[in-house]
């Protein structure tokens, strides 16, 4: 039987960069990503909040998503990037518990925003005439609310209960961050009931929004097939098509994590899809949205064409 540790209660993470011939060019990439993440989100967001014409319900809930993205990215990446200069894989206790609540408030919070996203397109799509009054800025506020609060209800109850368990001499994760099914499978005690809550409560918070999401998308496409101008369907089909590829792509990695049975895991694999949902996703969204939407990219030609101007008149005035 194993003994607890006593001497030490900081983690070492086995991590992405464990091969010394690919760890130089997985090092860049990842920084490439993470960068190109900050500033596209960042653009995003600048965008949303300066252009009038992007100052509506979906494109407001669209910044919020852009700021969590933002954020949870923050929450690994530097970290993983910081070590690997130093050389060095370890994280302290305190240290590991914040990251893994952050971790859980902040994917929450987006597994909540992406299902009711996909209510704010049933109702542009289905009742375009009650719209501003289904989707007022009071409601789009509630549903920010909403978003964090169930989240942040995601990281109270798991964070304390899987720290709370004793763990054992090898403190070695193997993966790249204190995500809950790496960490527990260090613990020294009997973690099966835990470990099944954990399930379960995971499944509600993919499935619940996930429902939302199929609802929706199931009105819509029954509305969108009755429409008979052929502009229309393609208005329609564009505005969706960027919210299912990002849905898609951010829950079918959750989904393989958190849904799939034990027996079916593999430590690379589930490197691989946490790398995909914690580390691409970020950097894909607003990439899906800006290139793949007419109002973001017209909102980009203006604000640069403002740019070229001020340019312009200082150069004439100099």
């Amino acid at each position: 039987m194993e003994e607890y540790n006593t001497s030490s209660t900081d983690f070492t993470f086995m991590g992405l960069f464990n091969r010394k011939e690919t760890s130089g060019l997985l090092f860049a990439i990842i920084s490439i990503i993470f960068f190109t993440a900050l500033m596209a989100n960042g653009v995003m967001i600048f965008l949303i909040r300066t252009d009038s014409h992007l100052h509506t319900p979906m494109y407001f809930l669209l910044s919020h998503l852009s700021f969590i993205d933002m954020m949870y990215i923050s929450t690994i990446v530097p970290k993983m990037l910081v070590d690997y200069l130093l050389d060095q894989r370890t994280i302290t206790f305190v240290g590991c518990t914040a990251q893994h609540f952050l971790y859980l408030t902040l994917v929450g919070a987006e597994f909540f925003l992406l299902g009711l996203m996909a209510y704010d397109r049933y109702v542009a799509i289905c009742n375009p005439l009650r719209y501003p009054i289904l989707m007022s800025r009071r409601v789009c506020w509630m549903i920010i609310a909403g978003s964090w609060f169930g989240g942040s209800l995601d990281g109270f109850l798991l964070t304390p209960i899987t720290m709370s368990f004793p763990f054992c001499n090898s403190r070695e994760i193997n993966h790249f961050f204190c995500e809950a099914p790496a960490v527990l499978k260090l613990a020294c005690a009997d973690t099966a009931l835990y470990e099944t809550v954990m399930y379960v409560c995971c499944v509600l918070m993919l499935l619940i929004p996930f429902s939302v999401v199929i609802a929706s998308y199931a009105q819509i496409l029954t509305t969108v097939h009755r429409m008979s101008s052929v502009e229309g369907r393609k208005k329609a089909f564009a505005t969706c098509s960027s919210h299912m590829t990002v849905v898609t792509l951010f829950y079918g990695a959750a989904m393989y994590t958190y849904m799939l049975p034990h027996s079916y895991h593999r430590p690379e694999q589930d490197k691989v899809f946490s790398v995909f949902y914690t580390i691409l996703t970020p950097m894909l969204n607003p990439l899906i949205y800006s290139l793949r939407n007419k109002d973001v990219t017209g909102a980009m030609k203006r604000v640069l064409g403002r740019f070229k101007g001020t340019q312009r008149v200082s150069g004439d005035a100099f």
